[in-house]
């Protein structure tokens, strides 16, 4: 495996980026990884090694960047409120046309690295970021092939970007993977987007986990549960070799 973390010219500043690849000769398919409220971690560049590691060019840039964050862990000590206080900001200071001008850079990046395919991408986002993964799929439609969001959040609202609206833009198998306990995603949500991805005919599935937590992927997490997601890491495997080879 290749590692680098980079440093990506966006409009608003350098985004440190994680990269991951195979060694092997390439160029290999790209997978936008977009971070959890978290922010970045070792747990994450664990995951996106363990996506490279069956042949994909995984970018995981941190959306904290404008902040001048990078691992939360290596701020100041709060108290578990005000903690939690802290990351619900960063994550405020997010918006969807934010997010897709800093991916507009990283598919620009990827585009000159010879390690990275030019041909169809897929995103992927976690919690406050399967909404950036389905959005960015609708504005390259002809670009991502496959999108997935797990146990995303906000995916039904009554903007004009709502992700359950950029899906009916969107060109690409779309994945969405929701967790049945989910304060952040309430089942009524995860219902109207059900009903919007039938209803509309769109190439996509909405996956209720039951029993489980939002955060279930993530081993470090008190709500991990092994069999879901190795289940989660199951379909996404197969959704891209769907399609992206």
């Amino acid at each position: 495996m290749i590692e680098q973390t980079v440093e990506i010219a966006t409009k608003h500043g350098a985004k440190t980026t994680f990269i991951v690849h195979p060694e092997r000769e390439g160029p290999h398919p790209v997978v936008l990884f977009f971070m959890d409220a978290p922010g970045i971690r070792e747990e994450l560049r664990d995951m996106a090694r363990r996506i490279a590691a069956v042949g994909y060019y995984v970018m995981l840039p941190n959306l904290y960047y404008r902040s001048r964050v990078m691992e939360l862990a290596d701020l100041p000590k709060l108290p578990e409120a005000e903690s939690r206080a802290r990351m619900f900001e960063l994550m405020g200071s997010l918006t969807i046309p934010l997010v897709m001008s800093d991916a507009d850079a990283l598919l620009d990046f990827a585009d000159r690295d010879p390690a990275a395919s030019n041909g169809k991408i897929a995103t992927l986002g976690y919690c406050m970021s399967g909404q950036y993964a389905i959005n960015f799929a609708a504005r390259y439609p002809d670009r991502v092939a496959a999108a997935a969001s797990i146990y995303g959040v906000q995916l039904v609202t009554d903007q004009a970007d709502s992700p359950h609206l950029a899906a009916q833009k969107a060109k690409a198998e779309l994945y969405f993977a929701c967790a049945e306990v989910d304060p952040y995603a309430p089942l009524e949500m995860v219902e109207a987007l059900d009903q919007t991805v039938k209803s509309k005919n769109l190439n996509g599935e909405v996956e209720l986990y039951p029993g489980v937590h939002h955060g279930f992927a993530f081993p470090q997490r008190p709500a991990y549960d092994k069999p879901a997601a190795e289940r989660h890491w199951e379909r996404l495997f197969a959704l891209w070799r769907r399609r992206l080879g």
